[in-house]
């Protein structure tokens, strides 16, 4: 078993995978990722994590190191992560030595998240069988973990060699570089990530099955890990939902007809993960609520989705990642992260107990208060008046 974490201890941030429509200005599109991160480091949330794709025209990063490289130097505090790097799709040692670098650059900002690639054509173009993915990326996983903990490795397979390979840098100040993997439903990533000692990254979570799996995949991670000399960390689980919020829930649900069924329609074509089920497709937004698929409407609602994660969990975990989606129109994608900012972190990490608390003293006590203000002006008239009638005796 492993330790449980407090709610008022949960961080903040976003998954980025991120997915543009095909009828945007690509550069732009990239740039409006950006200043998503910036707004975000403005606003005090905890981290993103960006993903990589090669394929389908509508998740454009290709290169999460090169985003995180650039946001890093336009922001201040927010952490930086690969929401993922598709390890199949790269040499071990070459990734790992990237990553020591960046981890580097951005003064121990940078996380590492990995996971098998989530489309099929991205393997497809590099000749990987899809098949083959999760075994990849595994081999290639326990070779990096041990890379990035200062180890020298040797291994061969059918796709990569390592020979006396190790890195030329430790990690910045000493620092262990942060290393998650990502899962869904199936026991795969929970199982790697025990294996490997690295925490875990629950993707699309606020999905039925998602949700329902939670638990027990935690605890299937928990026992890999106890059998192979590590440990989970709970503070370090990471669950990505799907949530928009506006000042009412009718201008939430208003503001999602400006990309949802674009949205729909690219995981019906492009993407692997199953979303709105076709009888549902006549009204969407009422099925991603009712199903707690999404939390489309008031700062409530996210409150709401948060704690059915947390209940979901069985004793808790560290981050709360919204995908940043392009459902809404840019500038109220912008204001329902401000809302967030402003009210449901707040709430969640009671940062206004104190103030409630002194605010409801001073409201008890204010007849007190001001009897004695009232007491305390009156002795200084009735000092004035004997100071006057004695300049006046004196006369």
């Amino acid at each position: 078993m492993t330790r449980n974490v407090a709610l008022e201890n949960l961080r903040f941030g976003i998954f980025l995978p991120p997915i543009h429509m095909n009828h945007e200005n690509p550069t732009l599109c990239i740039d409006r990722d950006m200043e998503v991160v910036v707004h975000l480091d403005r606003l005090g949330f905890h981290e993103a994590w960006i993903g990589e794709h090669h394929s389908g025209g509508g998740e454009l990063i290709a290169s999460p190191e090169l985003f995180i490289a650039v946001a890093a130097e336009r922001t201040r505090t927010i952490r930086l992560g690969t929401g993922v790097n598709s390890l199949p799709y790269h040499h071990p040692l070459i990734l790992a030595d990237r990553w020591m670098q960046l981890h580097h650059m951005t003064r121990g900002r940078a996380m590492f998240g990995c996971g098998p690639g989530s489309l099929p054509s991205d393997a497809k173009m590099m000749g990987i069988p899809v098949a083959k993915q999760r075994d990849r990326m595994e081999e290639a996983l326990a070779c990096m973990a041990k890379l990035m903990r200062g180890e020298t490795v040797s291994y061969s397979c059918e796709w990569f060699t390592l020979e006396n390979a190790s890195l030329q840098m430790r990690p910045y100040n000493n620092e262990p570089i942060e290393l998650s993997t990502a899962c869904v439903v199936s026991p795969s990533g929970p199982m790697a990530a025990g294996r490997n000692g690295t925490s875990m990254m629950t993707i699309s979570a606020t999905s039925p099955a998602a949700t329902a799996a939670a638990s027990k995949n935690w605890d299937i991670a928990c026992d890999i890990a106890k059998a192979n000399g590590h440990s989970m960390d709970r503070s370090r689980w990471r669950m990505v939902g799907f949530a928009h919020v506006a000042e009412t829930r009718e201008q939430a649900r208003a503001d999602m007809e400006y990309g949802l069924k674009d949205w729909i329609d690219y995981y019906k074509t492009i993407g692997t993960l199953p979303i709105v089920p076709e009888e549902h497709m006549d009204d969407p937004v009422t099925y991603m609520i009712e199903s707690g698929l999404a939390a489309i409407g008031t700062v409530d609602d996210v409150v709401t989705q948060i704690q059915t994660l947390w209940n979901a969990s069985g004793g808790g975990f560290g981050s709360y990642l919204i995908c940043d989606l392009n459902w809404a129109p840019f500038e109220a994608k912008l204001k329902s992260y401000e809302l967030i900012a402003r009210y449901v972190i707040p709430r969640i990490h009671k940062m206004n107990e104190q103030r409630d608390i002194q605010h409801d003293w001073i409201k008890a006590e204010h007849g007190g208060f001001k009897s004695s203000m009232e007491a305390a002006m009156q002795a200084q008239f009735t000092k004035l008046a004997d100071m006057q009638a004695e300049i006046k005796n004196k006369g």
